[in-house]
């Protein structure tokens, strides 16, 4: 019984000293959500499991090995048992239970993060290869960044054109994959304010790493402010637009493979294109007009530059008037 109580008493203390030192470390960032607290609350359950299961195997480990040692002189075999029905009863109903109780736990924990706010703000979010874009209906504006009222559940609604992207913003904790064909739901509420960045986290290609958008959580009166200044910041002309096109373009990410000063990114820099010669991959040369600066967004594999490779872009679902605008825009940048 001695022993006993002895590993008992320094399975408490490990237990908590290493619960401890995983808390100091800081295993996750700052929680910026309403679901991140309940996910948050299980995150900490388990650690303490963690921290008891390891103790529970080192500490009995280590006692043993110092104090039932073979000391110096003794001979023979240690006593012989062939086992204890108790014992084994008991060890095989206590993970049970322990596993039936964390199931309940996270059953409960999935439940209260995927609650349903019938007033939540709806935010239509494409992940494309390798930017994010979100249309905001309920106001008519479309960024590249996810702007958000404090306290005020958000509805994202999701879609790839191209292949399997995942959104997630550490911070909020949930995450939820894009899948090409169908429009998959994501529920948070942010609490916090601050400035975030949303991440793609599925292996999506080429510039995957690059694939990060801004996430701004601000009060309900900044918000609103903000959605004044997107709607200002719309052009309001007739016929092809340089300033509309540049937006048309920094709202598709078509910034993350073409530049604009020459250098080379993933696709051809955009610096001098218009009016230019460009050889293909068969070894013809063609004029950089009109033309072919549309057939090229509508269908990127028509033509292929030479030194570039097929089915790095995808295509888009512009209207005329759109790459009409990206094409004004291009000729700007001699």
């Amino acid at each position: 019984m001695r022993h006993i109580l002895i590993n008992l008493f320094l399975i408490i203390i490990l237990s908590v000293l290493v619960y401890m030192g995983l808390d100091a470390v800081g295993l996750l960032p700052v929680g910026a959500s309403a679901q991140a607290e309940t996910i948050d609350w299980l995150f900490n359950i388990e650690l303490i499991a963690i921290a008891f299961l390891f103790s529970l195997i080192v500490v009995p480990t280590a006692y043993s090995l110092v104090v039932f040692r073979r000391k110096k002189g003794e001979e023979g075999e240690g006593e012989h048992f062939s086992g204890n029905t108790k014992l084994e009863i008991i060890w095989t109903a206590i993970p049970l239970l322990a596993v039936v109780v964390l199931a309940y736990m996270g059953a409960w924990s999935l439940g209260d993060a995927l609650r349903v706010d019938p007033q939540a703000m709806v935010v239509e979010v494409t992940a494309f290869q390798w930017a994010w874009k979100f249309d905001y209906p309920d106001y008519g504006i479309t960024t590249n960044e996810l702007y958000l009222p404090v306290d005020k559940q958000v509805e994202l609604k999701m879609e790839s054109p191209d292949v399997i992207h995942s959104f997630w913003v550490p911070e909020f904790r949930i995450k939820q994959d894009v899948v090409p064909g169908q429009v998959n739901i994501l529920r948070l509420t942010p609490i916090e304010l601050g400035a975030y960045t949303v991440r793609c986290s599925e292996l999506c290609g080429i510039s995957h790493s690059y694939m990060n958008a801004p996430v701004v959580v601000v009060t309900e009166e900044d918000f609103q402010a903000w959605v004044e200044q997107k709607k200002a910041e719309i052009p309001d002309t007739v016929g092809p637009d340089a300033n509309r096109g540049e937006l048309i373009v920094e709202q598709n990410g078509c910034f993350a493979c073409h530049s604009v000063d020459g250098s080379i990114i993933v696709g051809p820099s955009w610096s001098g294109l218009y009016g230019s010669d460009v050889e293909l991959a068969d070894g013809t040369v063609v004029t950089a007009d009109d033309a072919f600066l549309k057939e090229s967004i509508m269908d990127p594999n028509a033509k292929i530059v030479a030194g570039y490779p097929a089915n790095a872009m995808p295509s888009y679902s512009l209207s005329d008037e759109e790459i009409a605008d990206i094409i004004e825009f291009i000729k700007t940048l001699q």
